[in-house]
């Protein structure tokens, strides 16, 4: 909105020209979204309490955890207010990739918020059921997947909308443009042809899979924040260097022609990220609940399919990427011992990871600082990949 009350300014006063830049924007959507979490933080998390919507905590967790019962959650309102008026005030409207990634951040927080509140209203941490919760995470990464499939090789909206048809016409056989292969870091030459349903199918799994990824991770203060706000800064760059013609010949990379204002939209989502951190570092005066958690994570997989760096995402959140395995083994481990002894067994002391670390007698501090820090590495690693080739 601003972008265009500058680009009318301009006529007059060169100076506010500056406000076209993508990288000026992108950081101050990301004091914006900063500012608003800062400000509203306080008046969020006194609405909460006095609704007396507090974290219903599992028993058969750490027990160091059974003290935060009654902490405010569904805190991610907080992110996700903060992430769409900064990206609506500094985006550019009329970017094709702006709107899609606000769908898919705000219909999957609008599914944490459902789920949050069934936990809330039944005190029971269970909240929406597996099945529920995943219907409509798949209808929304369906519905993102095949937008973008069209979207990301196209030069235009006319262009995705001839490859649409096209598609159409050819009875469903026709390819896509090599913008939407899927690209191999640190091989410059390797790239796998997709095709629509191939895109389609990666991207649902991204979107969805990174979602999930990022919930299950959100069981200790901070600890998915902050990995969060690393993985969108790195994606954000990524976005930069796609979106530019020149960045991405050097770099080698597909050029996705729009995918630089994205940048805009990650630095909203770091700025939010660091100012809920400001309230849920330890010990946490609120909790993300699924309404931030599965936003975040289906905000990032987006990004990452549009920037064509799926195989990256999966470096950077590595950490996102050990929780879900965890927690996978451990039931997956569970289930087979009980078939085929009698009894189920773990290989792990408690699933997600984190708790593993807890339940064997490291501080819940230690254990979070130490997967930021993990992250960390793994995100230098992951943009090491753009010159790496």
């Amino acid at each position: 909105m601003l972008l265009e009350i500058s680009q009318w300014l301009a006529n007059d006063i060169r100076a506010f020209a500056v406000i076209q830049y993508i990288t000026l924007r992108a950081v101050l959507a990301a004091l914006t979204a900063l500012a608003v979490g800062l400000i509203f933080g306080p008046l969020v998390i006194r609405k909460l309490a006095r609704m007396k919507i507090g974290q219903a905590v599992r028993t058969d967790g750490p027990e160091t955890h059974l003290t935060k019962s009654g902490t405010p959650t569904m805190g991610g309102a907080l992110i996700l207010i903060s992430v769409a008026c900064s990206t609506l005030l500094w985006g550019d409207l009329g970017n094709r990739f702006i709107w899609i990634v606000l769908v898919v951040t705000l219909g999957f927080g609008l599914v944490g918020w459902v789920d949050d509140y069934r936990k809330v209203v039944h005190r029971d941490p269970k909240g929406m059921s597996a099945r529920e919760k995943y219907l409509w995470q798949t209808l929304i990464g369906l519905v993102a997947a095949i937008y973008l499939a069209f979207t990301v090789p196209a030069e235009s909206n006319a262009h995705a909308i001839d490859l649409f048809l096209g598609w159409i016409r050819s009875g469903f056989q026709a390819g896509l443009p090599p913008r939407a292969d899927l690209i191999v870091p640190f091989l410059k030459d390797v790239a796998f042809p997709l095709g629509v349903f191939g895109f389609i199918a990666l991207s649902y799994l991204v979107i969805v899979g990174t979602s999930n990824a990022v919930n299950l991770t959100d069981g200790a203060d901070g600890l998915a924040i902050m990995p969060a706000v690393l993985v969108a800064g790195a994606l954000g760059i990524f976005a930069y260097a796609s979106g530019n013609a020149v960045f991405a010949k050097y770099l080698l990379i597909p050029n996705i022609i729009g995918a630089g204002e994205l940048t805009v939209f990650c630095g909203a989502v770091v700025g939010a990220g660091l100012a809920f951190l400001w309230f849920n570092a330890y010990p946490a005066q609120v909790f993300m609940g699924d309404v931030g958690a599965l936003a975040l994570g289906g905000a990032l997989g987006t990004v990452a399919v549009v920037v064509r760096q799926e195989i990256v995402l999966f470096i950077m959140g590595g950490v996102f990427v050990v929780e879900t395995l965890s927690v996978m083994i451990q039931v997956g481990y569970f289930k087979y011992t009980r078939r085929r002894f009698g009894e189920g067994r773990r290989i792990f002391r408690m699933a997600p990871l984190h708790h593993h670390f807890e339940v064997g007698g490291v501080k819940e501090s230690q254990v979070v600082v130490r997967f930021w820090i993990v992250t960390m590495v793994l995100v230098l690693f992951g943009l090491s990949t753009l010159k790496l080739r």
